[in-house]
């Protein structure tokens, strides 16, 4: 099996339901076995114009899917969560992003992994924080934790003592 993160983000409808539904979907994969999962976030919006909050979390899944089968099932999530593409960093009922493969490099036209904006995201960064062992983020992004970050005005814990396991 390898060890996946994904990133899980919601602002339309009840956003932290979504979540917890895409987590439950996540552990119901083939093949699969959701691991772990951050607390839930809250963050400002990335995109144009006025949009709400977000509600952002990372799950570690292990699979024996390939890349490009989770990415699939990760799209099918979306789906039935209603995602629409209409705008790029629009709104969105759900977005799931796969953010690492194991240690797999991956540059297709339809996937990227690494993920090549996740260093840039803290609204990404501090889940994976929460779950991801320090080994692997001492060598991705020079050792950040979850003590490298505090609440802010555009990112913050949701609930302390959360840790968004799927109701």
């Amino acid at each position: 099996m390898i060890r996946c993160y994904i990133a899980l983000g919601s602002n339309l409808g009840e956003p932290q339901a979504q979540v917890r539904s895409a987590l439950r979907a996540l552990a119901e994969l083939p093949k699969s076995t959701l691991v772990n999962c951050s607390r839930l976030y809250g963050s400002t919006a990335v995109g144009p114009g006025q949009q709400d909050n977000y509600v952002n979390a990372v799950a570690a899944l292990d699979t024996d899917l390939a890349a490009e089968q989770l990415l699939i099932a990760m799209q099918g999530i979306e789906a039935q969560h209603q995602r629409r593409r209409d705008e790029h960093w629009g709104p969105r009922t759900l977005d799931l992003d796969l953010l690492l493969y194991g240690d797999h490099h991956i540059a297709s036209d339809t996937l990227c992994v690494p993920h090549p904006r996740m260093h840039q995201r803290d609204f990404v960064l501090r889940p994976l924080a929460d779950i991801a062992p320090q080994k692997l983020l001492q060598a991705k992004f020079g050792g950040i934790n979850s003590a490298t970050f505090k609440d802010t005005n555009d990112l913050w814990v949701l609930n302390e003592n959360d840790q968004s396991q799927p109701a």
